[in-house]
């Protein structure tokens, strides 16, 4: 059951399913995010550099992918959960038309009311961009 305040930890069960996040790109926030976290990488902002390097065009920085990734996991847990860990592996990219997909499922229950979540970042064609590993900390 999940409260106002977010899901009770007495009701977290190994090996749930998070609900599925969606979130589609487009270029203005493409290169918002990148001067809003001062990433000034061409290939965020630059899609003739972005091609010029073998991409078809500009791509998320890794501060959104991050941020996504919290998201898919807060978004579940409620806004009193604290991120305590994240591990995220890049394995591809996200371009501006595309969308990223979150899903994520429950791994762990531990003692201090943190709660283990495997997620994965995918696009729209279900090519994944990004496992990750995050620890929650559960209030009350």
């Amino acid at each position: 059951m999940k409260t106002s305040a977010g899901i009770q930890w007495a009701q977290v069960t190994v090996a749930a399913d998070l609900p599925e996040v969606l979130d589609h790109i487009d270029y203005e926030r493409v290169v918002m995010n990148a001067g809003a976290t001062w990433d000034y990488f061409p290939a965020h902002y630059d899609p003739r550099y972005a091609e010029r390097n073998g991409h078809p065009t500009i791509f998320v920085n890794t501060m959104h992918i991050a941020g996504f990734v919290d998201r898919v996991a807060t978004d579940w847990a409620g806004p009193c959960a604290r991120v305590v860990r994240r591990k995220i592996t890049l394995l591809g990219s996200i371009y501006a038309g595309d969308s990223m997909v979150g899903r994520g499922r429950v791994v762990a229950k531990r003692d201090g009311r943190l709660v283990d979540l495997a997620i994965t970042v995918s696009n729209q064609r279900g090519e994944l961009c990004c496992p990750a590993e995050v620890t929650l900390q559960l209030s009350g």
